[in-house]
């Protein structure tokens, strides 16, 4: 019997940032009820954190790999063709199950690899039902391990991947509320930069590997310029003066 195009469906679960422990309830069933879990891996083929937070709740024999270009920002072409096989290869899974899953670390509407797949499915597979499954993501874990409060009273909160350069987070920095930089390991020394300029730096801390063996956890003044893992998170939190209560 045919299946209807109404019955196929896609759902961007959010993993978290690395500790199995941090996937919701909701997302756990979600990837549970899934005839196929997807899992996105570089064309190096090494396990990510979303693959290993995957397999402690679903079987190995449930899980797709399929590459995409995660890193790949200078060659646009190989880029987009990488992207055109993934999505070609979600869509064959698409036409041949009810549901596939796609998990991503930390929440799939948050500079997701997730966004960018539905784009391509709503085109190449039309009627197919695009869901998300909310996530917890790295600022807020690295938050709770590190003791730091995001954001308080009428504090305005700002998130930047630092993908986008080392400026556009001086700019952030120079505001009044909490920042958080993603991504930033590869211009550590920037960053850095960035943070004792603006005056930043005394309450900053960093963290890499949240929830894993390996998790680091340090004060940003720590930072001497080394490279750090490409996803390591910063929390700057906002100047704060006013005693208990004095943003509200």
């Amino acid at each position: 019997m045919c299946r209807v195009m109404s019955d196929r469906r896609l759902i961007g679960v959010g993993v978290g940032p690395g500790d199995p422990e941090l996937v919701t309830v909701k997302g756990v069933n979600s990837l549970r009820a899934a005839d196929v879990v997807v899992v996105p891996v570089m064309d190096s083929g090494e396990r990510g954190r979303a693959e290993a937070t995957v397999l402690h709740y679903v079987p190995e024999e449930k899980v797709v790999r399929v590459v995409f270009a995660l890193n790949e920002r200078s060659d646009r072409a190989r880029r987009e063709a990488a992207w055109d096989a993934a999505g070609e290869r979600v869509a064959q899974l698409l036409r041949g199950h009810g549901t596939v899953a796609f998990a991503t670390i930390g929440d799939p509407n948050v500079y997701s690899t997730f966004t960018y797949l539905a784009q391509t499915i709503e085109e190449s597979v039309p009627g197919t039902v695009i869901e998300t499954v909310p996530g917890i993501t790295a600022m807020q874990d690295l938050a709770a391990r590190s003791g730091a409060v995001l954001t308080e009273g009428t504090e305005p909160l700002t998130l930047v991947p630092v993908t986008a350069g080392a400026a556009v987070l001086k700019d952030a920095l120079s505001g009044p509320g909490t920042v958080v930089a993603y991504k930033f390991g590869r211009i550590a020394e920037e960053v850095a930069a960035a943070l004792r300029e603006t005056g930043r730096i005394g309450d900053a801390v960093w963290g890499s590997a949240l929830g894993l063996p390996e998790e680091s956890i340090r004060p940003a003044a720590e930072l001497d310029g080394s490279p750090l893992p490409y996803l390591s998170t910063l929390i700057a939190p906002a100047r704060r003066d006013g005693g208990r209560g004095g943003k509200l």
